[in-house]
């Protein structure tokens, strides 16, 4: 008689109660199973034989693909989308699994299965808008859309150094032969862009004609290391009075220290100063919201949903 085995990973786990793996995965990541004790994806003998096998069985109900799940965070967002809002894509089901917003039930990491209840649980959350921005990097024609501006105009808008990559993926066009690698920009940071822009008539930049040169063409490009405001352009930004940035500065021990300038007319590097901001509540992220009523309340969501 063979030795019994004592631990298993999630794959054994699965064969030893004979339900799906992706069963097996459902119940870790939805609390139907103990917690790993026996390391990272590790579980004892006992705590596996202990569980209900049917019960993991019964719970898995699908799972959805991803360009299901895309589909239907999309119909949440609004129909039609709202305004400088782009459709959530079957990769982004990937970044919101690697999030832990989601769990991975199989299929390709990049574009996973997931449950179709947690789906519809995400749906319903209020903040869905700023979840996909937070956790959904975005390509640079999604970034154009998310944004309101034509392609060309966001060209400039990275020519300029005003928005910078956070990643990049490699796509394989293999009917032409070819590898490419995009740049994806994060969805806050775009979100962020006419909040830290002040001076930019982004209103008129969305109008702008398709064929007609870009108001941003004529602009030069930040200098590496001095994408810097003063106080009275932090002020604008905050849409508060330059005397309230003046108390800021001397009541928070943290406020982000002067790059450059002088002892009266200080300058602050822009990004610092927005994390700042946002840190402390100065500055919201603009996110277009829901096109109806929800509730906040994620019913029947697993932890992390």
């Amino acid at each position: 008689m063979g030795k019994q085995r004592e631990f298993y990973d999630e794959q054994a786990a699965a064969g030893r109660l004979g339900v799906p793996l992706a069963a097996w995965r459902w119940a870790a990541g939805s609390g139907l199973v103990p917690l790993a004790d026996a390391g990272p994806g590790q579980w004892s003998r006992s705590a596996v034989e202990a569980v209900d096998a049917e019960g993991v069985r019964a719970a898995l109900r699908g799972p959805m693909g991803a360009g299901q799940a895309a589909d239907r965070l999309t119909e949440a967002l609004g129909e039609p989308l709202p305004r400088c809002r782009t459709r959530v894509t079957a990769t982004a089901i990937g970044h919101l699994v690697k999030a832990g917003l989601l769990v991975w039930l199989g299929g390709d990491a990049a574009c996973p299965d997931v449950h179709p209840d947690q789906v519809a649980a995400l749906a319903r959350r209020r903040d869905l808008p700023a979840l996909l921005d937070r956790h959904v990097p975005l390509g640079p024609d999604q970034a154009a859309v998310r944004l309101g501006v034509r392609r060309v105009d966001y060209d400039h808008i990275v020519r300029l150094g005003w928005i910078s990559p956070v990643s990049s993926v490699t796509i394989d066009y293999k009917s032409h032969g070819g590898r490419t690698t995009v740049p994806l920009y994060s969805g806050v940071d775009l979100a962020l862009l006419p909040v830290l822009r002040p001076g930019v008539d982004w209103e008129a930049l969305r109008t702008v004609a398709a064929g007609r040169r870009s108001p941003l063409a004529s602009l030069a490009p930040v200098a590496p290391g001095r994408d810097v405001v003063l106080l009275a352009e932090v002020a604008r930004i905050a849409r508060v009075g330059r005397a309230a940035v003046l108390n800021w500065r001397r009541r928070h021990a943290d406020f982000p220290d002067p790059v450059g300038g002088t002892d009266v007319h200080p300058e602050f590097d822009r990004r610092a100063m927005a994390a700042w901001l946002l840190d402390h509540d100065k500055i919201d992220i603009p996110s277009p919201g829901l096109a109806r009523s929800r509730s906040a309340a994620a019913v029947g969501a697993p932890p992390g949903v």
